[in-house]
């Protein structure tokens, strides 16, 4: 009986293990199918996510254009040209003088190839004087400036390149160091593995790998890095699975794109073709043996051998990397001689890293929401082209830091903010934005999202409303500046005060605009009606919700500072909406047109009373509370308001001139006290950004509609040009005031009675 148990428990047995074999092997071969889908389904596929690359506009270049050498300098430092003393490939310029000479780099924009073109430039009075090159094209563009991306949530950057791209000795040097027997195994080395364990044993750890190039490859693109036998069996498998469905060529021209080499801050560079930009600002088929031979040192570990922080040891390996390949026999030994003993040579970091604009790329990726999802932005390698001046967000960053690190030194000056939002008034592209102090710091957007009491930036929309009611008002209207109170309906009483805590009686109505005076002001925005104020501020381009509350009339409103610029937008293009833009146009991988964001423009307010309230707000800035760029922009004339709130917890200035509109604020996040007006603070920020990049003084020119009539600046009476007290102001055609005052009136009879006489 005994026996048969032991028969029948030998025969389960049997049974048990044929049947836990099996389910093995079936689990072994669908996790092997799985695998082999896995590698298929991807790496034949869309291999990487490649982010969107974000580009300023293009500066073109042209006789008679407005560029100063030092400015083209700026931006061919943006662009990583190297300064040599004699040009002789892309990339590359020399400068002596008042004459330049580069070798523009192609590129493809999204109407055409610019091909590179070697050119001669000679300057004179900061403009391009005359353009020479070899087919005699006179208008150019230069390739423009990278100012960012926008990456998937892993923040991978990479610029692919394919094979042939790569130059041979770079090739030569990384199967060499990483993998020699890369061209005779099939995924995995036995000799590797073998000598790697015998190594291990020796140490007693771990102390070396065996992983081929292809092994590696699985690695950073399918696995996680941890170590365990069950990943490292993976890794085998897949290896193996690659080899059988992809070539040599096309593994390795896989693991050239996308082998970790770097870090940039936030973003990781990956590859070998951002890695040459990223360090030596050259494509890589442009790269000498001895900085190929660095971009290889990097592969072992970008950290641990960061030729920045690292120089020594990583010119050591560097160098090891030379003499491995000429040991396997791949590269001569005199050029790996020659090689060692150039330095690295890298420069300073800072002059290499992309510079970054976060608070308009913010602006970038906000709008292009509208149209694209966020897979799309951060996976398929778009390009955005935009309105960017790198020049122009260079002047505004260093007008507010300079404020901001003056006035550190006052009372008030601690923990001081700003934000600058500057446009085109003829066509409402956003060419600089600053988000805060710091313009390199990514976070809290103070130029779209902080909402601040704007003060008496409100002003000129209540005027406007008052032009636009012909009947009753135009610039030479008295207004009552006497002490007003208006009732609440809470039962409470407002009464509002000047600045200088002053009455002024009867004054005409630019004045009290010009000099900001609040008791006028508030007394005619609630004769006119607040919504027919809020609906001025809406057709000027303010899109919030606005509450009816009599202190709106003094900017009891908070709004943000690129609010203001629509609303200031629409002013500056005389009565024209258009719509703030960013982006010029996007376009695919392959360089195809996706998209393009065409100027948009709709006449809301009339040309005659636009010419009036503009002139109005010139007169801010030579005679009212705008009055110090008369000697700040002397000879350049301009428009624009001053914004002050209670307690000077916002400094605002908004205005514009012929060819540029720009919007400043200051202020602290906790809204305490500054210690700046409008004019103070803001102003003076706004001032040197005018005068360093604007070229063209505010064109305000009158329409057919209007006459220029002469008043007596006090009263606002008729009066002769030849009174002493009389000023010049536009009226809509046929409503000057009669004249009143006669200054010659004697003379004028005397010349009459000679005339009669004589004839």
């Amino acid at each position: 009986m005994s026996n048969i148990n032991k028969n029948r428990s030998a025969l389960f047995n049997k049974k048990f293990f044929l049947i836990t074999l099996f389910s093995l092997l079936v689990t072994f071969i669908v996790f092997l199918v799985y695998l082999d889908s896995q590698i298929r389904t991807t790496f034949d596929g869309k291999k990487w996510s490649i982010p969107s690359t974000v580009y300023a506009r293009a500066l073109e270049i042209y006789p008679g254009a407005q560029l100063s050498v030092k400015d083209l300098q700026s931006e061919l430092t943006l662009l990583g040209y190297q300064f040599v003393e004699k040009v002789s490939k892309p990339g590359q310029a020399a400068i002596q003088g008042s004459k330049v000479t580069l070798y523009t780099s192609g590129f493809q924009f999204p109407d055409g190839h610019e091909p590179a073109r070697n050119i001669t430039l000679h300057f004179k009075n900061d403009h391009i004087e005359t353009v020479n090159n070899d087919d005699g094209v006179s208008l150019l563009r230069l390739a423009p400036v990278v100012i960012g991306g926008i990456y998937p949530a892993h923040n991978e950057d990479r610029l692919l390149v394919q094979l042939d791209e790569v130059p041979a000795s770079l090739v030569a040097m990384l199967v060499a160091v990483e993998d020699s027997e890369f061209y005779d195994h099939y995924g995995v080395s036995p000799r590797g593995i073998a000598r790697a364990l015998v190594a291990n044993i020796k140490g007693g750890s771990i102390s070396q790998g065996a992983s081929t190039l292809t092994q590696q490859l699985v690695k950073n693109y399918f696995l996680s890095s941890e170590k365990t036998l069950s990943r490292k069996v993976q890794e085998a498998l897949m290896s193996l699975l690659l080899e059988l469905h992809f070539s040599k060529n096309e593994i390795l021209e896989g693991y050239i794109n996308e082998i970790y080499l770097g870090q940039d801050g936030p973003r990781a560079i990956h590859g070998f073709g951002l890695a040459s930009q990223y360090y030596f600002r050259q494509p890589l088929q442009d790269l000498s043996l001895e900085q190929q031979a660095l971009l290889v040192t990097l592969v072992r570990g970008a950290s641990y051998y960061n030729p920045w922080r690292h120089p020594q040891r990583a010119q050591d390996r560097r160098d090891l990397v030379l003499d491995i390949t000429v040991r396997e026999g791949m590269l001569d030994a005199d050029l790996a001689a020659s090689a060692k003993k150039v330095q690295l040579n890298l420069g300073d970091k800072s002059s290499v890293a992309r510079k970054r604009y976060p608070a308009y790329l913010d602006l970038v990726r906000r709008q292009l929401k509208r149209d694209y999802d966020t897979e799309d932005l951060s996976s398929n390698g778009l390009s955005v082209f935009t309105h960017f001046d790198p020049l122009v967000q260079s002047s505004a960053e260093n007008s507010l830091s300079n404020m901001v690190s003056k006035q550190k030194k006052s009372v008030n000056g601690k923990n001081l903010e700003g934000a600058v939002v500057v446009t085109r008034p003829n066509t409402g592209a956003v060419i600089a934005v600053v988000g805060g102090n710091d313009a390199r710091y990514a976070g809290f957007n103070r130029a779209i999202d902080a909402q601040r009491q704007v003060g008496s930036l409100i002003k000129p929309a209540i005027y406007l409303t008052a032009l636009q009611d012909s009947e009753h008002y135009n610039l030479a209207s008295r207004l009552n500046d006497d002490q007003y109170s208006l009732p609440l309906d809470n039962g409470d009483v407002w009464t509002p005060q000047n600045y200088d805590k002053q009455f002024h009686g009867d004054v005409l109505l630019y004045k009290a605009l010009a000099n900001s005076y609040n008791v006028s002001t508030a007394r005619l925005g609630n004769t006119l009606g607040l919504p027919e104020i809020i609906n001025t501020m809406h057709k000027l381009g303010v899109e919030q919700d606005i509450s009816a509350l009599p202190s709106l009339t003094l900017g009891a409103v908070a709004l943000s500072p690129f609010e203001m610029a629509q609303m200031y937008q629409t002013i500056a293009a005389e009565g024209f909406y258009t719509p703030l833009l960013a982006i010029d146009s996007v376009s695919d991988a392959q360089g195809n047109m996706l998209t393009r964001y065409p100027l948009q423009v709709e006449q809301r307010f009339d040309s005659a009373t636009m010419y009036m309230l503009r002139h109005a707000m010139q007169a801010v800035t030579h005679e009212g509370t705008g009055k110090a760029l008369e000697w700040l922009l002397p000879d350049f004339s301009v428009a624009g308001k001053t914004g002050t709130t209670n307690n000077l917890r916002d400094s605002w200035f908004a205005g514009f001139s012929g060819d540029m509109m720009s919007v400043v604020w200051l202020g602290k996040d906790d809204n305490s006290n500054t210690g700046l007006t409008g004019s103070s603070g803001a102003l003076r920020v706004w001032s040197n950004i005018i005068k360093q990049r604007s070229h063209l003084t505010i064109q305000n020119i009158p329409p057919e509609t209007i006459d220029i009539g002469w008043v007596d600046k006090d009263t606002g009476v008729g009066s002769q040009k030849s009174c002493p007290n009389a000023i010049p102001l536009p009226f809509l055609k046929d409503t000057a005031p009669e004249i009143e005052i006669h200054c010659n009136q004697g003379v004028e009879k005397v010349l009459g009675w000679f005339k009669n006489i004589l004839n």
